[in-house]
């Protein structure tokens, strides 16, 4: 018997472990472990996109409200800016007001000076005017409102109509652009 040789080539002879590692991949789910980093990054990049967007929205408002707040209060500087030189001349012109209503009960004989005073206090009246001061109007009978009276004394009403009434006026109050910088002294009736 003629014992033949047959001569084995590497690549004829099927290794083990390629067919173990073929049948893992087979069986293996289709997401590769780079797949699943890849996964959590995006997931991450995402959550780290919500939260930039939401500070970017709170920071937009909040420079919205600042520019809002800003404008507004430039606004009321403007409309009050000579509130303290208006402030200062209102006993000025409380003292012009009784000094012209003194001339007019002694009925001077200077009727000149009288009229030249006139044109003094109507030129001052219509420049403070002008600035937007305004007299509050109080009258006797009128509710009293704290918010725009400041009651110095309560007197006992004549007349039952004007318990928590005004009275009296004792010291004219002012309005400078809508806001009071003087309140009303009145006298009510208790």
């Amino acid at each position: 018997m003629t014992t033949e040789k047959k001569t084995v080539n590497k690549t004829d002879i099927p290794k083990q472990e390629d067919s173990k590692t073929e049948d893992i991949k087979k069986k293996s789910p289709k997401i590769s472990v780079r797949g699943k980093s890849k996964e959590k990054e995006l997931l991450k990049t995402k959550k780290e996109l919500a939260e930039v967007k939401d500070k970017y929205l709170r920071l937009y408002s909040e420079f919205d409200n600042f520019r809002r707040r800003t404008a507004k209060e430039k606004i009321e500087l403007v409309s009050t800016a000579n509130e303290d030189l208006m402030v200062e001349l209102l006993p000025v012109l409380d003292d012009f007001e009784r000094g012209l209503k003194a001339m007019e009960v002694e009925n001077s004989e200077n009727e000149g000076l009288m009229e030249g005073i006139m044109l003094i206090y109507n030129k001052f009246k219509n420049v403070i005017d002008k600035k937007g001061l305004k007299l509050m109007e109080t009258n006797p009978g009128d509710d009293f409102n704290s918010e725009i009276h400041d009651a110095i004394t309560q007197i006992p009403a004549a007349d039952n109509n004007l318990k928590g009434k005004i009275v009296d006026t004792i010291e004219k109050g002012y309005y400078l652009n809508e806001k009071v910088i003087r309140y009303a002294k009145v006298v009510t009736g208790a």
